[in-house]
């Protein structure tokens, strides 16, 4: 496998996880956009970002493969988490 196959397979593992905290964010936003009229996107879909993403390797580490519907279960729990506690626990 040269570096650039390893980049590809490491960016693909990692793109659900990058793309569930952006859309989430970004959903989250649209949908209580008073409550969270002073938190930005970028910081809500970095928080979920960086939940799904940890949710992610776990789920690889404690199932022993990729795609587990438990690891998107947990992805999905980790974003909602990270967004509630970015968007209204931390002021």
């Amino acid at each position: 496998m040269s570096a650039l196959d390893a980049l590809i397979h490491v960016a693909a593992f990692a793109l659900p996880a990058l793309l569930l905290g952006a859309v989430a964010a970004v959903l989250t936003k649209l949908l209580w956009l008073r409550p969270l009229a002073t938190v930005s996107v970028l910081r809500l879909a970095g928080w979920a970002s960086a939940a799904a993403l940890l949710a992610l390797v776990a789920g690889l580490l404690l199932t022993g493969h990729d795609g587990a519907m438990l690891t998107y279960v947990a992805m999905l729990l980790a974003c909602a988490a990270a967004l509630g506690w970015a968007g209204w626990g931390r002021r």
